[in-house]
């Protein structure tokens, strides 16, 4: 509805072509691309999966100081008053009972200050402690990594999916003028019917391309608006000019390996997870052990009792409190197993993560060292089929070549670009992929390739 408005309006004024291009690009104006970086800095604040993560992060964090409030006194107060109301029935010297009703007021006050002297329990609570916020800091960080590795996946999959709705569009136009060319070619008499034909089939296939390849654009557009929060109407696109095809440094896969298992956020939590474990198997067996205190009190109480009404006592005490636990009926011995088998469960799966990151690893660096020569073999492939289609072109105005040889002259280019911006697309995912692994898919890394792109 906008853009009739506007031509209607260009229409009924002078200079239509110069006034038309001024509201385009005003227009245009008013909606910046926005770039890879910007995804990723809007991400960081709206994406809810990182948030949720910091939330619980946050979560994790007050373990310890709860873990530690159980080693450091504590102290309690009570405070007590009632009414109390007397009936007592007494026989006399005669025999005779008499009742008597008396009304009093009592009271209590009591302070108890006690700190634990030795209770195995609570010192492995508080090291387990400190390795579960270990733990929640390490799976922080691998939320933080994996954010960047979606915001980037998420980024290229919307630019490749405009760059093939792009090639569908130029092979549309090819066709229309391959199609037009083969029609005059009939008229001639210089033509077949099966140039015809074939050019309507290749146009009418690349009407269902079209649809597919918008539905594509639509979807990964909102797979992006999903992470930021916000709508998402123009990308940044990849300079060719300024993308750098470097290798991983050190270009040693063993090297990259190394550092992931030191490096990786995921296998920093999973350590973090087997200490907790080996806590857990001595907070289970502390139970066979005695606890010992220290224990403080004062107290004074008012009325306490019946037979010394209107009287008041104060009295404080300091002691030692030793609790030695003799049978639990097999609760103790039972958790103790339970715990180790919880600790074999924590040290095998760190082990299979360590072999599964060494797996993932090697994958993104052959990602970025395969993909490289691939880019390069596809660019000289790319120019080997833009002179292919000029000289079927050339050939088929000269009468030796056919409207369907410049078709398939035409295909082959297309399919060769698509490949070239996959491939292009498949290192940059590689090597934000392969940062991420070893802990450094950070703010610099994504700036490095937003540089490659442009508004």
């Amino acid at each position: 509805m906008l853009c009739f408005t506007l031509s209607s309006a260009v229409q009924r004024l002078p200079f239509k072509p110069l006034l038309l291009s001024s509201l385009l690009l005003s227009f245009s104006s008013v909606v910046p691309a926005m770039d890879l970086l910007q995804a990723y800095q809007a991400a960081q604040q709206q994406d809810a999966t990182i948030l949720a993560s910091r939330a619980a992060a946050q979560a994790g964090r007050e373990r310890l100081p709860q873990a530690r409030s159980q080693l450091l006194p504590s102290i309690s107060a009570s405070v007590g008053r009632n009414q109390n109301n007397l009936v007592s029935i007494v026989p006399n010297s005669l025999g005779q009972e008499q009742t008597s009703d008396s009304h009093y007021p009592s009271s209590n006050r009591t302070l108890t200050v006690r700190q634990p002297l030795f209770r195995s329990y609570l010192a492995a609570q508080y090291e387990q402690a400190k390795a579960q916020v270990q733990d929640a800091e390490a799976s922080l960080a691998q939320d933080e990594q994996n954010l960047a590795v979606r915001v980037s996946g998420a980024y290229f999959e919307a630019m490749l999916t405009h760059e093939q709705l792009a090639l569908v569009l130029a092979q549309r136009t090819a066709y229309t003028t391959q199609l037009d060319a083969a029609r005059k070619s009939l008229a001639g008499g210089s033509g077949t019917r099966t140039d015809v034909d074939d050019a309507q089939a290749r146009l009418d296939m690349n009407v269902a391309l079209e649809i597919e390849a918008r539905q594509n654009v639509d979807y990964t557009l909102k797979q992006l608006e999903i992470l930021v929060n916000q709508p998402v109407d123009k990308l940044a696109t990849l300079d060719v000019a300024k993308l750098e095809l470097l290798e991983p440094q050190p270009n040693v896969l063993q090297d990259w390996i190394a550092r992931a298992e030191t490096s990786s956020p995921q296998l920093q939590s999973l350590r973090a997870q087997v200490e907790t474990s080996r806590q857990e198997v001595r907070k289970a067996g502390s139970g066979h052990y005695p606890t010992l205190d220290a224990v403080a009190q004062w107290s004074r109480s008012e009325s306490e009792n019946i037979l010394n009404v209107q009287s008041s006592y104060t009295n404080g005490s300091i002691g030692l409190q030793l609790n030695i636990p003799i049978f639990s009926g097999g609760y103790v011995n039972s958790s103790v197993r339970q715990a180790l088998a919880g600790q074999e469960h924590a040290e095998q799966s760190l082990e299979a993560g360590r072999r599964d990151l060494g797996v993932r690893v090697y994958k993104e660096f052959r990602g970025m060292t395969e993909n490289i020569p691939k880019v390069k073999a596809l660019e000289l492939a790319l120019r080997s089929a833009d002179q292919l289609v000029l000289s079927s072109r050339k050939s088929f105005q000269a009468g030796s070549r056919t409207v369907m040889d410049v078709l398939n002259a035409e295909q082959q280019r297309m399919v060769v670009l698509r490949d070239l911006a996959q491939a292009r697309y498949m290192y940059l995912i590689a090597r934000i992929r392969l940062l991420a692994l070893v802990g450094a898919a950070d703010d610099e890394a994504v700036a490095a390739i937003n540089r490659m792109l442009k508004s």
